[in-house]
């Protein structure tokens, strides 16, 4: 798999280049948005990780052009904590996926993946049995019918729902939902508080779509 960063922080760069070959893909980084699509027009790649905040060409302004030019490499955008408008606007322009900064490298590689399972389909739906998780409208259904979950329910919902197939730890679930907030020594039980709610939520019969492994933490699994 090719893969090509775009963001004008070296350090941000150079440090995914290193992570993700240690995934053992394989990397390509541009510094700004010109760079960008010189490399784009020149070579083919199954995934763009593009930072919207760059000067010059911005983020948006690649994003449109690739669009435009009838490419449809998956992109990743990387958005500023809270810029609602800014994903909104990537969304429309054509963008598959938003991951705002400050990140994990675990929630990085899961939207990752989850985009290259789709092989460039554009949708915002992650699903598993008859539960359907809308990442745009934040909208969460079990056979057609609406689901009502609290903001931590439903990111620990989409967070498995984009490592489909791969057991999460306790450690990285948290880092998601909790981020830098997460005390382990004072609030380890608040995830067992949630997955209990979450499952009795999106229960089917007496089926739980969501398989607990002893010592690791929790999967959803391919169907």
């Amino acid at each position: 798999m090719n893969i090509l960063i775009v963001d004008d922080d070296k350090q941000l760069r150079e440090k995914l280049r290193k992570v993700l070959e240690g995934q053992h893909y394989q990397v390509e980084t541009a510094a700004d948005g010109e760079e960008a699509l010189d490399k784009i027009w020149a070579d083919t790649y199954d995934l763009v990780v593009l930072d919207i905040m760059m000067p010059q060409v911005d983020g948006l302004a690649v994003l449109q052009e690739l669009r435009a030019g009838n490419i449809k490499v998956p992109v990743l955008m990387l958005t500023a904590r809270g810029d609602i408008d800014d994903r909104i606007k990537g969304l429309d322009l054509g963008a598959d996926d938003y991951l705002a900064k400050p990140f994990s490298l675990a929630e990085l590689l899961a939207r990752m993946r989850a985009l290259l399972r789709r092989g460039g389909e554009h949708t915002p739906l992650l699903s598993a049995g008859e539960i359907t998780l809308d990442t745009v409208r934040r909208i969460v259904s079990k056979h057609g019918e609406f689901v009502e979950l609290t903001a931590k329910e439903f990111s620990i919902l989409e967070f498995l729902l984009y490592n489909k197939g791969r057991a999460v730890s306790r450690f990285n679930l948290a880092e998601h939902v909790w981020g830098d907030n997460f005390d382990p020594f004072s609030m380890s039980n608040f995830i067992d508080v949630h997955m209990k709610n979450l499952r009795r939520k999106i229960k089917t019969g007496d089926t739980s779509l969501i398989r607990t492994i002893r010592g690791v933490g929790f999967i959803i699994d391919s169907e």
